[in-house]
């Protein structure tokens, strides 16, 4: 996937938040269509407010599934019949 970034950050440099905000960095992504698309059904599977709750979302999922594959943990499905299944996320 490309990606230009474009940073932004609101409180500027060496600038700490007033109490209660927090400093955010503007990213700005360009997708091809197909990852624009799975963005797009994943924002309305989950309900997602925005496509940065999305990826906020995903990016917790990530790093939590890296966390445990550092620490050997292997992950499996269970389907709904009662089969699990070993499922490789990492190769």
């Amino acid at each position: 996937m490309r990606g230009r970034h474009h940073f932004h950050r609101r409180h500027g440099m060496g600038a700490s938040p007033e109490a209660g905000e927090r400093a955010t960095t503007r990213v700005q992504l360009e997708l091809p269509p197909q990852a624009m698309e799975r963005l797009q059904r994943l924002k309305e599977k989950t309900e997602a407010a925005s496509y940065a709750e999305v990826i906020r979302n995903a990016l917790r999922v990530l790093e939590a599934l890296v966390d445990e594959h550092e620490k050997g943990s292997a992950f499996s499905l269970k389907r709904p019949d009662g089969e699990t299944v070993a499922y490789k996320i990492f190769v």
